[in-house]
């Protein structure tokens, strides 16, 4: 397994780690059980160290699946986990952010008992409150650290200016944030020279545009019922159609290499800097050997060059999010 190292002081991980949201919410109603563990134990015989949950998916439910599957492989794990999106349990549709410390106190306890743990390895804070000075969020996470209750710290969809103010009250180690082909603001707001200049590692979740840039999603028909996609701009009527024209390219040029569509998007975000930890999530395994296999993928300058023109910035038709939950990022 190729590895990464998480920021300036952190530890190596594997240079791709595994997003288990999808494994209990937001893409499905219901959950595989077995086939979620067992791809979670085959990520580990892949050398997959670095697995990324968080408390609001569920809510509760993944962290409480990972803590199953991990119990007696501890030792052969980096979790990450993510407080602050509060989500309502007779509307799990709405959810407000707190960042409030005496909420992160009580939010730590509850994810390491669902996972099983004494310690996380990441904390992320999910977006940044904007009722709450990033300081005071960030000097809360710090005391948690100080406890031996999390090893480093991180921020998720933090603007510039939020990473280097938390950073002057302790060490960010990551930056969690969407990133790839179809995603590439953050190339444009500063984030990514940020994490670059202060010694952060970038984490992009969504590298394969929440399934879009595999090739396989051909119609807003192939979605379930309760898909979020069914809500998402990108995913709807005229964009999604705009979307999928960008992405045959894409596949054309994959199948020009000999390898997926998915592989070269995952190459291509691989390739933009040795500070970046992509987390492609899948609940199969067969698509977890498929995402792992893209680190052994060099693209040349050439191929880079003809995947950058085919995605520009800006060139995805529709926002990532709707309305509100754009107003929670870059913050």
């Amino acid at each position: 397994m190729h590895t990464r190292q998480l920021g300036k002081n952190g530890p190596q991980v594997s240079a791709i780690g595994l997003g288990c949201m999808g494994m209990t919410d937001f893409y499905t109603t219901g959950t595989d059980t077995q086939e979620a563990i067992a791809t979670l134990h085959r990520a580990l015989e892949l050398g997959v160290t670095l697995l990324d949950t968080a408390d609001m998916y569920g809510p509760h439910t993944n962290e409480a699946l990972i803590g199953k599957a991990i119990a007696g492989k501890r030792d052969q794990v980096f979790l990450a986990s993510k407080f602050g999106f509060v989500r309502d349990p007779s509307n799990p549709a709405s959810r407000g952010v707190n960042g409030r410390p005496e909420y992160i106190r009580t939010a730590i306890d509850g994810t390491l008992k669902r996972l099983g743990i004494d310690t996380l390895d990441l904390y992320y804070q999910h977006r940044v409150d904007p009722d709450v000075a990033i300081e005071e969020s960030v000097g809360a996470m710090a005391e948690l650290v100080k406890q031996g209750k999390v090893r480093y710290l991180g921020l998720s969809e933090a603007s510039t200016a939020s990473l280097e103010r938390a950073h002057k009250v302790h060490p960010i180690s990551a930056l969690q944030s969407e990133y790839s082909l179809w995603s590439r603001d953050q190339e444009n707001n500063g984030c990514l020279a940020a994490c670059q200049r202060l010694g952060i590692a970038f984490v992009p979740y969504s590298p394969l545009g929440r399934g879009f840039l595999t090739g396989a999603l051909k119609s807003p028909d192939d979605f379930a019922d309760d898909d979020y996609r069914r809500s998402s701009p990108r995913f709807q009527g005229e964009n999604f159609a705009k979307n999928l024209l960008l992405v045959d390219q894409v596949q054309a040029l994959a199948a020009e290499k000999g390898i997926t569509a998915g592989q070269l998007a995952l190459a291509w975000v691989l390739a933009q800097g040795d500070y970046l930890i992509p987390i492609p999530g899948t609940k199969q395994r067969k698509y977890l050997e498929e995402n792992v296999a893209a680190l052994d993928i060099t693209l040349s300058p050439a191929e880079l060059a003809a995947l950058a023109s085919i995605f520009p910035a800006g060139a995805t038709a529709g926002s990532r999010y709707g309305e509100v939950a754009m107003q929670l990022v870059n913050k």
